[in-house]
């Protein structure tokens, strides 16, 4: 175990110094300049008028997530158009994330999760426990209930934040300085059944600040969401993997396959034995390697006949016939504010939030295969006796145990306190301290078990693979499932921040305005693996090969150093220079210095040219360079030329000590156009450029080049099945290149209401991506590559219309067409639908006290459409950014009292 080091105070005081000096000097020689009412906004650190900034930011308001009928951080962002191939509980329903069931991360750009920066009233959360493939804020830790607007900083801000916002920037805002209480209550069924969902919310604050000295206000979510099975669905059922893509299905049903012997002389013997036994496959003997006793009836809908993929003698098995695609999930949170005046200006603030999340997600039964198998263990269960003394393995489906499902409980809080003020004259202060931590607790409580135990029983005949054991070994089934929280995980976030804003001087356009800062925090990564779990002995979570390490207990720490300064330089009435300079020493990996330029030219007042320049820095995570390796299967099913098979092929995710950072460069110029005082128009193109990208090299690119990556491969000796090591490494680049526009509009009162417009919409342009130092540049946008999808337009469109008390709105969000994944050799290309939704919601207020939204959600009842992709363990449609509940009807009501 790797002990965490500790803080280091010397670190500390200089952080503070840099922060307290530098103003000091600058104030002595200036005048106290005129103060304004200006506020903080998302990209930079100097308070402005909104608007003023040159980096595009979209806000969402509280009224907007109301009527798009959301309940949750995760939901919205389906209405971010720069967001993509998020990370979602479709996504994230195995463990082929890496380990990370429960986590929703957001993704701006598609550049990453762990280059996507989550902030909740402007500082950070602890990230996501579990140690896995993303790094990131839980989604379920936001109080949703307590949002008051987000912002989404579109371009990168690494040197006013942190290394790691690369692809920007989301600030979940909390509602401040409210007096009343509100209590909202919210329920949601689908027209098809499942994924149903009820929330309650009550809010409640104190007290006026100007008038009172304080305010006190605090929010209180419940939130239930149930669980959608796949038979729940037309549009799955109507996509039978054997119909769609058989090269999808396992070779491990239920009734088993046997697998006969490797060796032709022994296995001629075998095939006569079955033979002479009376078996025949439709009137014929049979003759195949992989076989079942039991074809082609097999056992649908879920085990069936699939003679061109499984083998003309054998069952294969259609894992979406029996599983969830959508978990049963109970989400707790807590959040209360206070403010208080300490006079001369100074004030002292607190925030403390607490949220639970525990979500159940269930997959298809456990494939697994015992091997060293002989006829007197399974003669009992067979219509006829098999006289032969050959071994053999079994491959099947462990129905009996029941379906794999894990218990995620995630934990989230962190508590904040500082202070605010003036010093020095007009220098705005504000210093605080925080500690945010999460905590995972990855539970499996059914369909796993004591693999060992289950092969002796299978051996010894007590078990049987092929269908209902008997009724004398019910207590030995109960005694092999696993009842274990096998992975624990602790995260935390401390820090001290300070920050200094004022003004220089007085320039032709206003102020000169400097904010200088400083950082230290601490980040702990602490990983407790079960003793069941180190063992090796859980089926569907072990090494097969047992020639790996067992997975050990760690517990990483590392201090980050950061200091910042930001200028802002308005030249003249028109023109304003933006610059900042950041700079971050990350323990164990190194320092990193990135500025960052931007220009707001304002010919008229109706338009704004604006644009900005920088750097960014992503130091490795704790997962990336240390944990400690996972087993599990290939997300895809593969094809691999020596073993000329599909298969999802067992793999083993490693990390590696030696990464490098990944640097960045960032780019955006955009204009935009205010033709009247309610309606704006804007477009920025931007631009991102990754080097040395933490990755691994994925599961396909190492089979296709089975020469070149031979070390990533491990073959069985017997039969050369693989098993592909998925290990960290710098592997070359990221470019990515769009266009976002936005537009809003809103009339004037007229007899027939008021109506409105909002538009946010993004292309890219390009989105190249390099796999591996020796691997060329391909192109990702417009088509599904490797592991995501990163579509080539996408947006949300929102009509609004208010009639005094009533109030409708007509919503779509769109994703266009794109080029489908396939793993089937010489197939050709074919092109995934666009994904059109369309919402309506309306609501009634009675009074300045009671108001009631009702709604639907995807109003056209559209199914995802069909993707060949079978990176996500979900299949036939993409559960990154599709629905799977259909049409979904809404009612919500809300009270207030002031």
């Amino acid at each position: 175990m790797t002990r965490a080091s500790k803080p280091s105070l010397t670190l500390m005081a200089r952080a503070a110094c840099l922060a307290l000096t530098a103003p000091v000097l600058l104030a002595q020689a200036q005048e106290a300049a005129p103060k304004l009412e200006r506020v903080e906004i998302t990209g930079s650190s100097i308070k402005r008028l909104e608007g003023e900034q040159a980096l595009p930011v979209q806000t969402i308001k509280r009224e907007e997530i109301a009527k798009a009928g959301v309940t949750t951080a995760a939901e919205l962002l389906k209405n971010i158009s720069a967001a993509a191939a998020n990370l979602g509980d479709g996504a994230s329903i195995s463990d082929n994330t890496g380990g990370q069931r429960g986590f929703n991360g957001a993704n701006l750009r598609g550049v990453g999760v762990s280059s996507t920066l989550v902030l909740l009233n402007g500082r950070r959360l602890a990230n996501f426990a579990s140690p896995g493939d993303a790094a990131g804020v839980d989604l379920n830790s936001i109080p949703a209930g307590a949002i008051q607007r987000v912002e989404v900083l579109k371009d990168g801000a690494s040197a006013i934040y942190g290394t790691d916002a690369i692809g920007g920037v989301i600030n979940f805002i909390t509602r401040q300085d409210y007096s009343g209480i509100d209590l909202a209550a919210y329920a949601s069924g689908t027209q098809e059944g499942g994924a149903g969902k009820r929330t309650f919310t009550i809010s409640g604050g104190s007290g006026d600040l100007q008038r009172d000295g304080y305010n006190v206000f605090a929010t209180l979510d419940v939130q239930a969401l149930d669980a959608l099975r796949s038979t729940q669905r037309e549009f799955i059922q109507e996509r039978p993997l054997t119909e769609t893509v058989p090269y999808y299905l396992s070779s491990r049903p239920y009734p088993g396959n046997i697998r006969l012997a490797s060796n032709a002389g022994a296995r001629a013997e075998q095939l006569a034995a079955i033979n002479a036994a009376g078996y025949t496959f439709n009137g014929k003997p049979y003759t195949q390697r992989t076989l079942n006793l039991f074809a082609p009836a097999c056992n649908p809908p879920a085990s069936v006949y699939a003679p061109t993929q499984i083998g003309a003698e054998a069952c294969g098995y259609d894992y979406m016939a029996d599983t969830e695609i959508y978990p049963k999930s109970d989400k707790l949170s807590f959040l209360t504010r206070g403010v208080m005046k300490l006079g001369e200006g100074r004030q002292l603030f607190g925030e403390v939030l607490m949220a639970r999340a525990d979500t159940e997600y269930v997959l298809s039964p456990n494939p697994t295969t015992l091997s060293g198998m002989t006829w007197s263990a399974v003669n009992a269960f067979l219509p006829k006796p098999v006289s032969n003394g050959r071994t053999f393995e079994i491959r099947f489906r462990a129905k009996e145990l029941g379906n794999r499902t894990n218990e995620v409980r995630s934990d989230a809080n962190r508590v904040v306190v500082g202070t605010t003020g003036t010093v020095f004259g007009d220098w705005d202060y504000t210093a605080a301290l925080s500690h945010a931590q999460n905590k995972v607790a990855d539970r499996y409580v059914d369909g796993y078990f004591k693999f060992n135990e289950l092969l002796d029983a299978v051996r010894a005949g007590k078990i049987n693979p092929f269908g209902p054991s008997p009724e004398s070994s019910r207590g030995l089934i109960e005694s092999l499932r696993v009842d274990d929280v096998a992975r624990r995980s602790e995260g935390t976030t401390s820090g001290l921040d300070l920050k200094l804003t004022g003004s220089l001087a007085q320039l032709e356009g206003g102020d000169l305005g400097l904010a200088v800062g400083a950082e230290l925090r601490r980040e702990t990564q602490r990983f407790t693996p079960s003793a069941l779990l180190i063992s090796n002995n859980i089926g569907g979570d072990r090494d097969s090969t047992g020639t790996s390490p067992a997975p050990e207990a760690t517990n990483y720490g590392r201090n980050i150093t950061s200091a910042y300064a930001e200028l802002s330089a308005p030249l003249s009435k028109q023109l304003e220079l933006q610059a900042a300079l950041r700079a971050d020493h990350y323990e164990k990996v190194g320092s990193s210095v990135n500025p960052k330029l931007g220009l707001r030219y304002q010919p008229s007042k109706a338009v704004v040219i604006r644009g900005s320049a920088g750097t960014g820095f992503r130091a490795p995570t704790f997962s990336e360079l240390y944990r400690p390796a996972t087993y599990g299967t290939s997300p895809a099913f593969l094809y691999d030329a020596v073993y000329d098979a599909f298969d999802q092929y067992p793999t083993e995710k490693v990390a590696n000590p030696d990464l490098k950072p990944e640097k960045s460069k960032q780019f955006s110029l955009g204009i935009a156009f205010e033709p009247s005082s309610t309606s704006l128009v804007s477009v920025d193109y931007w631009q991102i450029r990754k080097t040395d990208v933490i990755s691994d090299l994925s599961g396909k690119i190492i089979l296709e080049n089975a020469e070149r990556y031979a070390s990533y491969i491990k073959r069985d000796p017997a039969d050369d099945y693989p098993t592909l090591i998925l290990r960290k490494e710098n592997q070359g680049g990221l470019k990515t290149s769009g266009i976002d526009l936005e537009a809003r509009w809103r009339s004037a009162a007229t007899d027939m209401g008021r109506f409105g417009l909002n538009f946010s919409g993004t292309y890219v342009m390009h989105y190249q991506r390099q796999f591996g130092s020796a691997e060329p540049y391909l192109e990702n946008a417009g088509r599904f590559l490797q592991d995501q999808v990163i579509q080539r337009w996408r947006h949300r469109l929102s009509a609004d219309w208010d009639f005094g008390p009533l109030s409708l709105t007509l919503a779509n969000s769109y994703f266009s067409a794109y080029t489908d994944d396939s793993y089937l050799p010489g197939t050709e290309p074919r092109q995934v639908k666009a994904y059109s939704l369309w919402d309506l919601s309306g609501s009634y207020r009675f009074n300045e006290r009671l108001s009631v939204r009702a709604g639907i959600q995807n109003l056209l009842n559209t199914a995802p459409p069909f993707s060949n992709q079978s990176y996500y363990f979900l299949s036939t449609f993409d559960p990154t950014y599709t629905d799977p509940r259909g049409r979904n009807f809404f009612v919500s009501l809300n009270f207030k009292l002031r």
